[in-house]
């Protein structure tokens, strides 16, 4: 394989031809702040926290897609690209709940001093946006700022929907697409401020083409898309990270091999993940292998669910 020599922030760096940007800043331990790429699926270039300066260039460049070129000098961490993401970060908080994404984020907005606030506060949205005009705004009073706020769409036991942490990171679709499943069940209406993720016609889940594979879940970067058992402890104030363990196993509902990974809480398995480095899933599961797990507790009360045992103890307690 032919290796390609590049610099970046002052050194030298070799790397594979045909490795992106964000490969080579990997290469030497430069991390970069990344939210709609991941490694099992195709880079669709959306976020732009991952962007980069490269001499000669005329705008800033997405490191995860940019193949690296022979020569190429690369900064990631210069005052225009700091500006960059800082700005990414704010308008994105500035109307949509961040709350949720995960410790890495949450340090790079911190390191960047991101401010959502000097956009003004967040004025919650007062009707479902999936019922609007597209592209039709109405001014909001004083300077709040318009937000994605929308009732949790739950339309089924397996997972919930809150589109008020959606970043429009394309993750889901993706999963959803060529990348994964193979069912397209998931696409983006609208445009512009009104663009959303949204099933075929806007039907609820259960009348569309979804198969609740969950892959969607799994590469979902904010909490959009959750476990049903998951939101509603949330709701309950019961979910505890802290006391949750995570048991590596393989599933038993075929001879595939798939890996999972099991989280458990008090004793009670609350949802399943399945690790991105294993070879037979990517990430990626069946109905069975992540939702399929009720089989292994309270063989006794079959008309509950996990969840549903979980939280009666809770009340209980």
């Amino acid at each position: 394989m032919t290796e390609v020599a590049l610099v970046i922030d002052g050194s030298e760096v070799l790397v594979d031809e045909g490795a992106t940007l964000l490969d080579a800043c990997r290469s030497i331990a430069k991390e970069q702040p990344t939210l709609c790429y991941l490694e099992t699926l195709a880079p669709v270039n959306v976020c732009r926290v991952c962007v980069v300066e490269v001499e000669g260039s005329r705008t800033l460049v997405p490191s995860c897609s940019r193949k690296v070129e022979p020569g190429m000098v690369v900064q990631t961490d210069s005052e225009r690209v700091r500006h960059s993401r800082r700005v990414v970060f704010e308008m994105l908080a500035s109307s949509v709940d961040l709350t949720l994404v995960d410790q890495p984020t949450q340090g790079w907005m911190g390191f960047y001093g991101v401010d959502p606030s000097r956009f003004g506060s967040q004025a919650p949205s007062a009707s479902d946006r999936d019922q609007r005009h597209a592209g039709h705004h109405h001014p909001v009073e004083g300077d709040a700022a318009e937000t994605v706020h929308q009732p949790v769409k739950v339309d089924n036991t397996l997972y919930v929907r809150d589109y008020s942490r959606c970043i429009l990171c394309y993750k889901c679709v993706e999963a959803c697409g060529d990348d994964a499943q193979n069912t397209f069940a998931i696409a983006v209406a609208g445009r512009g401020f009104d663009a959303r993720i949204s099933t075929e016609f806007d039907v609820k889940l259960p009348e569309g083409a979804c198969v609740f594979c969950g892959n969607c879940i799994g590469v979902c970067p904010t909490g959009a898309l959750m476990f049903r058992s998951e939101h509603e402890l949330r709701q309950a104030e019961l979910w505890d990270e802290e006391r949750q363990t995570v048991t590596r196993t393989v599933c038993s509902f075929c001879g595939v091999g798939c890996n999972l990974e099991l989280h458990v809480q008090d004793n009670r398995i609350v949802k399943v993940t399945s690790p991105m480095d294993h070879s037979v899933t990517d990430g990626h599961l069946c109905i069975k292998g992540r939702f399929g797990y009720e089989y292994v507790q309270e063989l006794g009360d079959l008309a509950s669910t996990p969840i549903d045992i979980v939280l009666r103890r809770a009340r209980a307690d």
